[in-house]
């Protein structure tokens, strides 16, 4: 329960089940991987919001791999948390510094990501000691030794009775990733590693829970998104890819280099997707700088954020299965969009012409990367693979096989599968 003067919220009615071995665990690391509608980032949040208020020492540092991501997640579910503990007065949140202080003593949260590593490592608070850390969709980071350094930051002196936390939450898509043999592998009173799932949220709609009954129709899919299972990745569609660090104005200069961007629209539940890359046609390369990736996007919306990242001017191939909205968007602004060509190969005759390349992805990219090492090959009612890609991670991939398009001049090319 918090009390604070005009306050009293009991919080198990908030907090809602399923996470009373996570709220009282007090080890090093809490690792939850959980399906949609978990409730996995909502608990933690609201855990460091009571953690701030009830121990004037706690200082939490939240760490997404790319920092640009923060704004709209972490924060975002912080102030909710805020909020739905009635506490708005006692906090101020800023974004410029992107950071949370509770008004009463001064306690911190602070956000930082781990495409600046510099800015992780060397973080300082006024009051209380820096002794709590979220690592939010901590699939995103591919390197454990990135993580490590990380983990490391946490560290130091505390009073009797205060201890260093680590906790990490994520969305199981795969079982090959460091994860699940560093925290869910091994048996250590210093981890907690718990998977969660819809069920245990009773906060849900009639409307979310018919989504979910919905998705049983494909048990593959229910099972890693509906019951947090690890996925099974085998047979990926593209395994020409790696993930670097490079230089875009550099790569740009060369003589060979055309920019590429394609878009795929989504609705309520999908992303809509802008794929940004620039395509070696001598090395046979193509890079990946930028995205976009957002639910719940209008077409009002989709020129905004397009024209705030720089690329209203470029040429965009879009789904040409939403030709009023490709025709909104170059009325209103993005004068240079265009539909892609669709026919009854195209989705194979796209994927092979992106085979014939390497994939060099720029860490940013995050749900470029989430889906580059999640789309694979279907398989038939006897698990056989097919040579059909799965209706899922496509957003981006989808938008990829737009922006290739105009690099396609090859006939008769035969399609390498699984």
């Amino acid at each position: 329960m918090i009390r604070l003067r005009t306050n009293t919220v009991y919080l198990p009615d908030i907090v809602g089940k399923g996470y009373g071995d996570f709220w009282r665990f007090k080890g090093r690391y809490k690792v939850v991987k959980g399906s949609r509608a978990s409730k996995k980032s909502s608990t933690q949040s609201l855990k460091v919001i009571t953690e701030i208020v009830e121990n004037p020492h706690i200082n939490w540092l939240v760490v997404r791999k790319v920092e640009r991501t923060l704004r709209d997640s972490c924060f975002a579910q912080l102030k909710w948390a805020i909020r739905r503990l009635q506490l708005d007065r006692y906090f101020k949140c800023s974004t410029s510094p992107l950071e949370i202080t509770y008004i009463p003593t001064g306690q911190k949260i602070l956000f930082r990501g781990l495409d600046d590593p510099l800015k992780v490592t060397s973080i300082t608070v006024d009051v209380g000691s820096l002794c709590r850390l979220w690592v939010e969709e901590a699939f995103e980071l591919t390197s454990e030794e990135a993580f490590d350094r990380l983990d490391e930051s946490i560290r130091g002196q505390l009073p009797n009775g205060m201890y260093h936390q680590v906790v990490l939450t994520f969305n199981p898509w795969s079982d090959k990733h460091w994860l699940k043999k560093r925290f869910f592998d091994v048996d250590s009173p210093n981890i907690l590693a718990i998977t969660t799932n819809y069920l245990c949220n009773e906060f849900l709609s009639e409307s979310d829970l018919i989504l979910f009954e919905e998705m049983k129709k494909n048990p593959r899919r229910y099972r890693t998104a509906g019951l947090g299972e690890w996925g099974i990745v085998e047979g990926l569609v593209f395994d020409n890819w790696e993930e670097r660090v490079f230089d875009v104005e550099e790569i740009t200069k060369r003589p060979s280099v055309k920019s590429a961007f394609g878009m795929d629209f989504g609705y309520v539940n999908d992303p809509s997707t802008l794929f940004c890359g620039l395509v070696d046609t001598v090395a046979r390369e193509i890079y990946v700088f930028d995205e976009m990736y957002q639910k719940g996007m209008s077409n009002e919306d989709i020129i905004e954020k397009v024209t705030e990242m720089g690329y209203a001017k470029e040429r965009i191939r879009a789904d040409s299965a939403e030709p009023k909205s490709i025709a909104y968007l170059r009325k209103h602004g993005l004068r240079n969009i265009r539909g892609a060509k669709k026919g009854a190969d195209s989705i194979r005759a796209g994927i092979s012409l992106i085979q014939d390349y390497k994939i060099i992805v720029h860490p940013r990219c995050v749900n470029f990367l989430t889906e580059i090492n999640s789309y694979t090959w279907d398989v038939d009612k006897f698990d056989n693979r097919i040579n059909k890609p799965i209706d899922d991670f496509n957003h981006l991939m989808d938008a990829m096989r737009y922006a290739m398009e105009e690099f396609d001049g090859r006939k008769g090319v035969r399609l390498m599968t699984y």
